[in-house]
């Protein structure tokens, strides 16, 4: 009998349980980084019995398959994470950072998006697969934003300069807002073609996602601050208000055709740097930030267990697995180009900069979001293909650079400015 969606998510919450403990007890590596091994791990273990016993695979699959983890992420768990990610963003910093953080989010996606989609296009044809330019630019454009939340996840461990780290973190909350803009422009062109394509609808698209999604969140943020600090004195009615403003308010935006990516940012900013302002007059706000944190570090568990064992359910084909690993390195020359037109037009020293387009490039980790646009593909012959290929690239993103990046910071010897 096929399993119902809570008897899957009891399956999946034990399993993130299970993992968290053997992580913190023996692995001891970053929470998101140890979980996707595991879980990782265990979908192998279960791949190999089921080839044993099919039965075996296809009950696995089963508890896999019935969580649709586009619909969990993008509608359910986004919202929350991105506003418990920039309830802990320092505002004044991210301000001193904002040309640069713009820069990546807007720029870099962009240059990004057509290195990766004309390029890939090439790839892939010359293995074979003679995928539409339309297609290969959705993947360019799914895969180019950085993951905040695998990003703000594992920064918290890497120790890079403040400067830095805030940065990518500041590029990573706004340019999924941005990724998902591009990746819908892209998707209306793929539908109805270029002689149908109007870049005034597109900017329209634009305007109203981006900006839209900025102004909503910024309003939503100052009225839910200004109901906040008029209940000081009681901490679990502030907590369930902030529930209401993370999810409530992602489900306004989305109906207004605002980015609710971008809404939840801005309103996340606003009110975390409020709480902080009031923390010397109240402690309601400082058990308002430790219930983020603790749902912030619950609902990334349970999403890179998801992601680890969303490899039983892709395509067991080898040349897409072979085509996944030669298109890694060309998404992480296409993030190196586009974090280093911008960063070269600032001023700073070279050797700084050299320094920081080689962290930003190995910062850029891709995570859950690109795997449920991918996920969110057209039907196409070619559609497993980009799957795969993404989950590929996320995999490595996530275990690769994700545990090296501490050690980066510390062969390239980033300091703080003086």
């Amino acid at each position: 009998m096929e399993p119902s969606l809570f008897q899957s998510l009891t399956i999946i919450i034990g399993i993130a349980a299970l993992f968290s403990y053997i992580n913190h007890k023996f692995l001891k590596l970053p929470m998101t980084i140890g979980l996707m091994i595991l879980s990782l791990v265990f979908a192998g273990i279960m791949i190999l019995i089921g080839k044993l016993d099919k039965e075996v695979m296809m009950d696995t699959c089963e508890v896999v398959t019935t969580i649709d983890f586009r619909m969990l992420l993008m509608d359910v768990m986004l919202s929350f994470l991105l506003f418990a990610g920039a309830l802990h963003v320092n505002a004044k910093s991210l301000k001193k950072e904002r040309a640069s953080v713009m820069a990546f989010a807007t720029l870099g996606v962009l240059i990004s998006t057509f290195i990766i989609g004309f390029a890939s296009q090439w790839i892939l044809g010359m293995m074979g697969f003679e995928v539409p330019l339309t297609y290969c630019l959705l993947f360019g454009a799914l895969i180019s934003p950085t993951d905040p939340i695998a990003v703000l996840a594992i920064l918290k461990s890497a120790k890079a300069p403040k400067s830095l780290e805030t940065k990518i973190a500041g590029e990573s909350l706004f340019n999924d807002g941005i990724g998902v803009v591009v990746f819908l422009s892209i998707l209306m062109v793929h539908e109805h073609g270029f002689a149908n394509f109007e870049i005034g609808e597109t900017l329209k698209l634009l305007g109203e996602e981006a900006l839209g999604g900025i102004a909503f969140g910024a309003v939503l943020g100052y009225i839910g601050y200004l109901i906040l600090k008029s209940i000081e004195d009681a901490p679990r009615i502030e907590v369930l208000i902030t529930i209401a403003i993370a999810s409530g308010g992602y489900g306004i935006a989305s109906a207004l055709h605002f980015s609710g990516p971008l809404a939840m940012v801005v309103a996340g900013l606003i009110i975390g740097n409020k709480l902080i302002a009031m923390k010397d007059a109240s402690k309601s706000s400082d058990q308002v930030s430790e219930f983020w944190e603790m749902l912030d570090e619950i609902l990334n568990a349970l999403l890179f267990v998801l992601v680890g064992l969303e490899i039983i359910a892709l395509p067991d084909n080898t040349s897409y697995i072979i085509a996944g690993l030669i298109l890694i390195p060309t998404v992480l020359i296409a993030r190196f180009i586009s974090v280093a037109i911008p960063v070269s037009a600032m001023k700073s020293k070279g050797a700084k900069k050299s320094s920081t387009i080689v962290m930003l490039t190995w910062g850029g980790l891709r995570g859950g979001i690109s795997i449920a646009l991918a996920l969110s593909l057209p039907p196409s012959e070619f559609r497993d293909l980009i799957i795969l290929v993404t989950y590929a690239v996320v995999v490595f993103s996530i275990l690769f650079q994700g545990l090296t990046i501490g050690s980066l910071v510390k062969k390239l010897n980033l300091k703080e400015p003086s």
